[in-house]
């Protein structure tokens, strides 16, 4: 049976994926590490602290896979600074948490213009969180790169709202993505039977998957 930590689990991708893990008959248990505690949930084990960094130091049950689906944008944020805390040093924390207890697959959520080199800072910090996980020198490392996310959220984000109907009829890679397709194709990633190396899956990859599943 697999041993899963997720972060990001109060998010649009981390909700659904949460509750696919609780359903999912391969899981045994889950640790959702979060700021703020959640609704307790059967088979899940809910660490939680404003320092999320401090929750996942304390953590030291054997675990198998490794779901990271922390995500932000610079206004929600409300500094660079803490944009990076959330994108990419709490994910690489994640990331090391899972090595130190045993995990051979991580799975992460970033983003389709990822690239250390971008002249946008959203995606040169996303760039930099996927080499770093890259170096880490996973089993296997799934990364998942989705074009803009469709879902309710409690929040409306401005900019997605205002380019939804565009990204709706891009093609490819570029179309828009239910965030619980992500969260399937992930979890269908997750629980493949054979899987090396680094895997990158867009949009188009991820809605197969999902489909698949």
């Amino acid at each position: 049976m697999t041993r899963v930590l997720i972060t990001g689990a109060t998010g649009l991708i981390g909700g659904h994926l949460l509750r696919m893990l609780v359903n999912e008959p391969q899981v045994s248990h889950i640790v959702a590490a979060t700021r703020r505690p959640m609704t307790p949930m059967h088979k899940v084990t809910n660490p939680h602290d404003p320092q999320l960094s401090d929750v996942l130091t304390q953590l030291s049950a054997p675990l198998d896979v490794v779901f990271c689906c922390l995500g932000t944008t610079l206004r929600e944020a409300g500094s660079k600074e803490a944009f990076v805390l959330a994108d990419y040093t709490l994910v690489v924390d994640t990331a090391i948490t899972g090595q130190r207890l045993g995990a051979k697959h991580m799975l992460v959520v970033s983003a389709i213009g990822a690239n250390r080199q971008s002249p946008f800072f959203y995606n040169r910090v996303k760039g930099k969180m996927e080499e770093a996980l890259i170096a880490q020198s996973w089993p296997c490392l799934t990364i998942a790169r989705p074009s803009m996310l469709l879902g309710h959220r409690e929040s409306q984000r401005f900019n997605e709202a205002l380019l939804a109907p565009l990204f709706k009829i891009m093609p490819g890679k570029w179309k828009s993505i239910e965030a619980r397709d992500v969260a399937k194709a992930m979890l269908h990633a997750a629980l493949a039977p054979a899987c090396e190396g680094v895997n990158i899956l867009d949009s188009r990859q991820l809605r197969e998957r999902a489909t698949a599943s």
